[in-house]
Order: C-alpha cells, then sequence, then structure tokens
C-alpha cells in the first residue's frame, strides 16, 4: 500500500507549508469579517478598553511645571509656553501651553499627528500649516499640546550594538506590549493627566496619531465633554495592514471604532479628512533593518460614513450629539466650531495672524528625544518588576504536593491558553486523515500525513513508522518539531543532513520509536508574520493555531494500534522549542516535553533593551506576547508541564541568549521540581556546540522516562 491502513490516499500537491500558511490567512480574514461588538455594562466595556490598550493603571498627582519663566509667543489674546506635566513617577508629557489671558471657557488637549511637532498646531511653524490649537486659543480656550512619539527610528536601537529601521513608535510599542502596556495606552494617559488638572469643562481634538488618542481618551473618560477626530475614524477590519504601533491584542474580538466611539459620553465630531499618508517604515539602509511593514491611507467617504452610522446606531438616544463632517485639510472650521459650542463658547474665531515669538523655539528634536527614552526607560522599570508581578500572579498556585498542584495550576492552564495565547473553538469538522508513502529505509517506512483541523486550516507531517513492531506491541512516539522557517523533510528525511537537526527524527525511529514531524506554519517570512497580524486582534496568535494542530495530531496518533497513547513526548528546536514550552503546557496529553536551542530568560529576551540579544533589535516583530512578562516566563510555562517530565538542551555557542539566562530562568524550573519531590523529572544539558541538536543527554532522557528501547534482561 501507498498510504497508512485506515486513510485515504493523499492527494494534495503542490507545497504544503504554503498551503497551510495561506488556508490559516482565509480563516482569519472570514473570522475579522465576523467580529462581534462588546457585552456588559457601560463601564465593563471601558474598563476592559482600558486594559486592552495598558491604560488601566494609576497615574501620579497632578502637577504642571513651566520650562521657562517667560512665554515663547504672544497671540492675539493668549500666551504659549513651554510646559511638561507629571503622568507617572518617572514619566512626564511635554509641550505647549495655550493660555488666555482672560480666564479660560474651557480646556482643549489638543492633538497633533505623530510626525507633527507641538508648534505645528500651535502656529508657530508657518501659515501653511492646520493651526487649530492656535485656532482653539482665539477662541478662548486653554490649550494643551502634547508631543508625541514620532515615526522616524532616529533612536531605535541599542548604540554600538545594532539600530534598526524601526519607527519609534514601534521600538516602544514592542517593549511595552510584551509587558502589559501599549503605547497608545501610554499616550492616553498623558492626555488624562493633563486633564487631571483642571475644572473646566474638557475637551479633546486630533488629527492622525493624534485623533486616535482623542477618540480613546474620551472613552474612557466621562470627564471630557466634547471629542473632536480627525483622519483616524473608519473600519478596522484592515487593522493587521496598518503600522504595528496600532496593534491591540483582542480589539475586535469587541471593539471597532463604532464600539469606541458609543462609549464617548460627550458629544463627538469626526472629520473626514485625509489621513496621514504613510507608505511603510523608514526605509531599510546600511545597518537599520528589522522594521514591520505597515501603511496608512485614507479610506473612501462611504467607509467613513458607514462606520459613523455604526457608532449613531450604538450610542442610541442619550442626548449625546455625534456629528460628521468633511474636510480636505485637518482642523476644519466645521470641526472647530462643532467642538466649541458641546464646550459652550458659541464663535469660534477667525484665524487671525500667527503668534509672535518672543524668545527662541524649543529644540524640538532634543524634547522627542527626552520623551522617547523617558518611555523606554518606563518599559525597562516594567522589565525589573515583572518578575515580582509574575510571582503575585502565581500567588494561587500550591506546591505542598504533585496532586495539589495539578489541581491549582489548572486557572493558569487556563489563562495562559484563553488571555496569553487564544483559545480558538473546538474543531467541528472530522479529521479525514490523508496519506502516502515517501520513504522506504532499512529499519523504517515515511508517510506524509494530512489531517484537517478546520475550514481551510489542516495539520501536516511526516510519520516515521519503524519497522518489526509486534501486533500487540504498543510504541512510544517522539514528536519533533522543526525550527523557523523548517519544514519535516528537514529533520525526517534521510537524505537530508541539515545543520541544526542532524537528522534526529530519523536516529529516534531507526530506535524503534514511532516519530511524527509536524509542519508549524511559522514558515514564509513576512507571509506567516502577516497570520500573527490578523490574530492579534481577534486575541489570538499564531500558536493558538498550532495548538489545535497539535490537538488533532495527538488525537489522530491515539488511534494508531501499535502507539501507546499515553508515551507521547515533544522534542523541539529554536521555534519549535518554543512550541516545546507552549503546546505541552496547554496539552496534557504530551507525556513529556524537551525543549532545544530556545529555553532563556524569555522577558528580558522579548523587552531587553540593553542586551544584544534582544528581540527589539531584529526582524521577528511576531514575537512579543500582550502581558507575557507579567503572567508566564520559561519557568512559569514549565511549571504547567509539571509534574511531566520537563528537559532543556543547550549549546554553549548558541547566539539565542546567553548560558547565564538559560541558567538563570532553569533553576526556576528545578527547583518547582525539587520542592515537589520529582527532582529525577527534569533536567538540563549544556554541550560544547551552537544552535543545534546535540541528541546525547535528551536520548537517556526519553529512554528514561519512555522505557524505550527496552532495557536488555541479564
Amino acid at each position: 500500500m501507498t498510504e497508512l491502513p485506515a486513510t485515504d490516499p493523499l492527494a494534495e500537491k503542490g507545497d504544503l507549508a504554503e498551503l497551510m500558511v495561506a488556508g490559516i490567512q482565509r480563516y482569519l480574514l472570514r473570522a475579522t469579517r465576523k467580529t462581534a461588538a462588546a457585552s456588559g455594562t457601560t463601564v465593563q466595556k471601558r474598563q476592559r478598553l482600558a486594559r486592552l490598550i495598558g491604560a488601566d493603571g494609576p497615574r501620579a498627582t497632578p502637577e504642571l511645571s513651566y520650562i521657562a519663566a517667560k512665554p515663547l509667543a504672544r497671540g492675539s489674546n493668549y500666551h504659549i509656553h513651554a510646559v511638561r506635566w507629571r503622568v507617572f513617577a518617572r514619566v512626564d508629557a511635554e509641550g505647549l501651553l495655550l493660555e488666555p489671558r482672560r480666564p479660560a471657557r474651557a480646556t482643549v488637549v489638543a492633538l497633533p499627528d505623530a510626525d507633527w511637532t507641538p508648534e505645528r498646531i500651535a502656529g508657530l511653524e508657518g501659515a501653511h500649516h492646520p493651526a487649530y490649537a492656535a485656532r482653539l486659543a482665539r477662541s478662548g480656550c486653554r490649550v494643551l499640546v502634547p508631543t508625541l512619539i514620532d515615526r522616524a527610528c532616529t533612536h531605535s536601537g541599542l548604540p554600538g550594538v545594532r539600530m534598526t529601521n524601526q519607527p519609534h513608535r514601534e521600538y516602544l510599542y514592542r517593549a511595552a506590549f510584551e509587558l502589559g502596556q501599549h503605547l497608545i495606552g501610554i499616550e492616553v494617559q498623558k492626555i488624562l493627566a493633563a486633564i487631571d488638572l483642571y475644572d473646566t469643562p474638557v475637551g479633546v481634538c486630533g488629527y492622525g496619531e493624534g485623533g486616535l488618542l482623542a477618540l480613546y481618551a474620551a472613552a474612557l473618560d466621562q470627564r471630557i465633554a466634547a471629542a473632536g477626530v480627525s483622519g483616524y475614524f473608519q473600519s478596522r477590519q484592515a487593522l493587521w495592514r496598518e503600522p504595528i504601533y496600532r496593534n491591540i491584542f483582542g480589539l475586535l474580538g469587541e471593539f471597532g471604532d463604532a464600539e469606541i466611539a458609543a462609549l464617548v459620553a460627550g458629544d463627538l465630531v469626526v472629520e473626514a479628512s485625509p489621513h496621514p499618508r504613510i507608505a511603510g517604515p523608514p526605509a531599510p539602509s546600511a545597518g537599520r533593518a528589522g522594521a514591520a511593514p505597515g501603511c496608512l491611507i485614507t479610506p473612501a467617504a462611504d467607509q467613513v460614513a458607514s462606520e459613523f452610522e455604526r457608532a449613531q446606531a450604538l450610542a442610541g438616544p442619550h442626548g449625546r450629539d455625534f456629528a460628521l463632517v468633511h474636510s480636505t485639510a485637518p482642523g476644519s472650521d466645521a470641526l472647530l466650531a462643532t467642538l466649541l459650542i458641546a464646550l459652550g463658547i458659541q464663535r469660534l474665531q477667525p484665524t487671525g495672524p500667527a503668534p509672535r515669538r518672543l524668545r527662541n523655539l524649543p529644540d524640538a528634536s532634543q524634547r522627542h528625544k527626552r520623551q522617547f527614552h523617558q518611555l523606554l526607560d518606563h518599559t525597562q522599570d516594567l522589565l525589573a518588576d515583572a518578575e515580582f508581578a509574575r510571582k503575585r500572579f502565581w500567588a494561587r498556585a500550591d506546591a505542598r504536593d504533585a496532586d495539589t498542584w495539578k489541581k491549582t495550576t489548572r486557572r493558569y492552564r487556563k489563562y495562559l491558553h484563553d488571555q496569553v495565547i487564544g483559545r480558538l473553538p473546538a474543531p467541528r469538522v472530522a479529521p479525514r486523515p490523508r496519506s502516502r508513502l515517501v520513504y522506504r529505509e532499512k529499519k523504517y517506512t515515511g508517510y506524509e500525513v494530512v489531517l484537517d483541523v478546520y475550514r481551510d486550516v489542516f495539520a501536516y507531517g511526516i510519520l516515521l513508522v519503524p519497522k518489526g513492531i509486534r501486533k500487540d506491541q504498543k510504541r512510544p512516539v517522539v514528536v519533533c518539531q522543526h525550527g523557523l522557517e523548517g519544514r519535516p523533510q528537514d529533520l525526517a528525511d534521510a537524505a537530508v543532513d541539515h545543520p541544526a537537526y542532524h537528522r534526529y527524527a530519523c536516529r529516534l525511529a531507526e530506535m524503534g520509536y514511532v516519530v511524527f514531524a509536524p509542519q508549524n506554519p511559522y514558515i514564509g517570512q513576512d507571509q506567516f508574520r502577516r497570520l500573527q497580524r490578523l490574530a492579534n486582534p481577534l486575541g489570538l496568535s499564531l500558536f493558538s493555531f498550532i495548538v489545535r494542530q497539535h490537538q488533532r495530531i495527538l488525537q489522530w496518533l491515539a488511534t494508531l494500534p501499535y502507539i501507546d497513547p499515553a508515551r507521547i513526548a515533544f522534542y523541539g528546536l529554536s521555534y519549535g522549542g518554543k512550541t516545546a514550552m507552549r503546546v505541552p503546557a496547554l496539552l496534557e496529553d504530551y507525556c513529556l516535553s524537551i525543549c532545544s536551542a530556545d529555553y532563556n530568560e524569555w522577558i528580558w529576551k522579548n523587552a531587553s533593551a540593553r542586551h544584544s540579544y534582544s528581540y527589539l533589535l531584529t526582524g521577528e516583530y511576531e514575537m512579543c506576547e500582550f502581558d507575557l512578562g507579567n503572567t508566564f516566563n520559561y519557568a512559569e510555562m514549565s511549571w504547567l508541564v509539571c509534574p511531566r517530565p520537563f528537559m532543556v538542551e543547550r549549546g554553549h555557542h548558541d547566539g539565542v541568549a546567553p548560558d547565564e539566562w538559560v541558567a538563570y530562568e532553569y533553576a526556576r524550573t528545578y527547583r518547582r521540581y525539587v520542592e515537589l519531590g520529582l527532582t529525577d523529572r527534569t533536567a538540563i544539558e549544556f554541550f560544547d556546540g551552537p544552535h543545534t541538536i546535540n541528541s546525547q543527554g535528551t536520548l537517556r532522557f526519553l529512554q528514561q522516562h519512555l522505557a524505550w528501547p527496552p532495557r536488555r534482561r541479564n
């Protein structure tokens, strides 16, 4: 036979790995079109939105400081000052204050686009720029204009080690995301800290990135009586195409722009104007690379109108005034006049002359540099606190004995699956196994196998079946997982001697183990990273699919007559090592896990701005997982494998991380096993080699815990 018994012939042609990635993309595109609205009370929705953007923490006591004793400039009835105001203990907002000479009739936080300076909208950079902050000040408002983090890449990287072309917003996003915060949330907190300073009627108004922030701030804070949003509002079903610093984990599971607008307690004015044109990140250059793709384009007018109509319908008849205006440039009379009326000011003053400078303007580049490094330092403070946050998070796990440990860690397994990885629904389609013979070796036979998981989503791999299995014999299985851009053939084809794998799947089959080498979907460079961008707004990730694929593989393997379902082990290298940390932690049908060439202090690896090993400096923009730093490092993931056996394989010259990181984190794994009296169930092997399979101590570990090969009787 050319296929396995109880399977259909595998007729699929072409590159199955490529087809896998394409199928998952189709699944996600369908899911994106079916996103649901948030449920619960308005208060609960606001709380969840604040959590999604990491804006749910406390702010410092409000405090405004004038950077200079004298104003920078004078308008017709207001002065412009350089100011800063406190947000967190070590984070300030910095920008301009436009203060009327008479008592202010309202306070407005006016937000430029990310690539605009505060001076631009204050009328200090030329008459051709939209000076909507100055218009509001002329009309009697106190106006605060914060500096936003821009899209240049000047400071993105580690000087002397590696610089990147990541926009500053992306660089900060990556570090914050891993630690449960988001640049969007931090900048919203800067707006709300400005509002903390004053008791007058408050409004917010912004363009581009500033429009995004104005909308979110108004949705979260009921003190905001009016909000103006320009160059931002539309359907978010193409969020995955936008710059990654707009990526919000779980957003589209509950919120589009319409749902967020429906949370605004005051009046809302949406201005349909041209959006900032962003074709992508700064172009790569010598020594600078690694940015994620993403662009901003202006949506069609009917798309804006459709989303606005949804917002009106969701808001209902609660006395709020929602208005949609159209303009060829941000800050139109219609926008500003409508905003002022909502704040109790009936007249918008004409543009008038530009403010007269009284002294040199602040150095905008130095101010931005200060703001960037403050926020970067803020993420590193969060990183330093993460181990203590994880300790608090794990306080309900009880390690008095193995049974109590298993019982009290169930909630953590559920949390990892639901809140970090993202849980897909249980598959409803039949697996429909298909196979075809691909290898005839002296000691084993190899088959390609495909199993359906969802519509368009399948699991695929190579099964190696040793020859000479007795009819009454049940063999153990080792699932051998490839790394980044890998294929099952790299480790399961005897004709391929890949330097990272050394045919280790073949070697295990020759030893008599049944071996399955799955294809995981992290292949195709930006093709698979696009899956992460599509998945994240839905509260999912690449591993949401990998978990379900492995679950189906385990179910199918358990049906094979020559397999012992209680002895199915996992052994993965590199990205397969990442899988070894996550999948067996969630799927208890794996009886043990071996993580090769990946185990380390994973939160440092993702969020450190001070180590050359950090993913902040590389192109793996899909790596960060929201709030992982406060919940699960690699030790905590290994605790979910426990009390099942767990092993780490580590080459001294592996560039993933230094030995010290690996040993530091593994000590926490080892201690947990020791506390439970399970010292013999965990091990680490250091060897003098690079990023590769070693298969020395790991083979002994497999033999010990899988009882194979059988020990010879004397």
